[in-house]
């Protein structure tokens, strides 16, 4: 079918504008929390930087646009060779990226850092999905069934804890699981599987850097390193209470003003939020999230096949984990982790990724009103 063809079938008219606008919306909150969390910063980079979220919001919108318009089929059949390059990407960083931050993760381009890991987890999305959709399997999944995918989602992981970015890492797993979870597995393999991880939880602890150690300490007693590991942690929570009941005003945040808020414009972007819109207009943040959490699970309702709907799974799995951790990690819950805030915190790589799944979400979605 022509493309005209397709837009005659009242394919505008099909589209989730929902989705949309609340994808803009979080954005329009993320730029003037960053434009708020460096409003007093002598530096013009760090000034700035809200002015680089705009442009990488435009960027992911016409990224995103060009995703819906693509038929999800047609990348459903490229996964395999979006896979490998995006494994043989991975490699080329670990060996000639950009140095951040101790951290090798970036490619420059173009003046704008690019963080391959981050799109990887749309890769392992399309990848997992195709995988499963080609079992063409009636009932739930056994081991065997689980080992090809689990091995090729695993060199991913490796290398992306190699860089090191443990957290990033983990979430490849969590969209595996998730998306497996979803297509169904046995009983008897969920109980054997949280069998094995809760005998070699303890093991883990030793695979573990120091510093993820520590990580892991303050949370449990911030107060025993007050200048030290538990530092960020003290402080985020200090400024989500000081927002108290309707918060300080926007703009009106001392936390980050007075920069005892660390990582203010990345992974604790919640904090800045909380502290200036205080608990009624965080709750706010999180009912439009849930908000957007339920269009997601309305594509997966209504979704033409098992591979789009398990793509959907997928993204919604990555977006609704981001969320959800970054906002327990500035409350002290959670060990920290560059796990960024979705359409919230800074940073366009993981912008670029969310654009894109929301651009694959709203691909599944008018899919239904394809005609062959």
């Amino acid at each position: 079918m022509s493309q005209g063809e397709y837009l005659k079938r009242g394919f505008w008219r099909n589209f989730d504008t929902t989705l949309l606008v609340i994808t803009i919306l979080l954005c329009a909150f993320g730029v003037v929390s960053i434009y708020s969390a460096n409003l007093q910063s002598e530096s013009p980079f760090l000034h700035g930087l809200y002015i680089r979220q705009i442009y990488w919001i435009g960027i992911s919108l016409m990224v995103m646009g060009a995703v819906t318009l693509i038929d999800y089929r047609f990348i459903e059949r490229m996964a395999y060779p979006l896979y490998f390059a995006g494994v043989i990407t991975l490699v080329s960083v670990n060996y000639s990226g950009r140095i951040i931050g101790g951290s090798q993760r970036w490619i420059s381009m173009y003046g704008f850092n690019l963080q391959p890991s981050e799109l990887m987890k749309i890769i392992v999305i399309i990848f997992v999905a195709r995988i499963f959709d080609d079992m063409r399997k009636e009932g739930n999944l056994g081991a065997r069934d689980l080992i090809k995918p689990l091995i090729l989602v695993s060199i991913p992981f490796l290398i992306v804890a190699k860089q090191p970015d443990l957290g990033t890492a983990v979430i490849y797993m969590i969209l595996f699981a998730s998306i497996a979870f979803f297509n169904g597995i046995s009983r008897k393999l969920l109980l054997k599987a949280a069998g094995a991880l809760a005998l070699l939880a303890p093991a883990f602890w030793f695979l573990l850097k120091p510093y993820q150690k520590e990580r892991i300490l303050g949370i449990l007693n911030p107060e025993a390193d007050p200048m030290g590991h538990g530092y960020h942690i003290i402080q985020s929570k200090i400024a989500i209470g000081s927002g108290g009941m309707w918060g300080k005003g926007i703009f009106e945040g001392t936390q980050s003003k007075l920069n005892f808020l660390p990582a203010k414009h990345t992974d604790f972007i919640f904090s800045v939020f909380s502290e200036e819109v205080g608990f009624v207009g965080s709750m706010v943040l999180i009912a439009i999230f849930f908000l957007f959490i339920m269009r997601f699970i309305e594509v997966i309702l209504h979704a033409n096949d098992k591979f789009g709907s398990l793509v959907v799974v997928g993204i919604m799995s990555m977006i609704a984990f981001n969320f959800f951790y970054n906002i327990g990690m500035t409350l002290g819950l959670f060990p920290i982790v560059g796990i960024p805030l979705p359409f919230i915190s800074y940073g366009g790589s993981s912008l670029l990724t969310n654009f894109i799944g929301v651009g694959l979400a709203l691909n599944v979605s008018l899919g239904r009103y394809r005609v062959e």
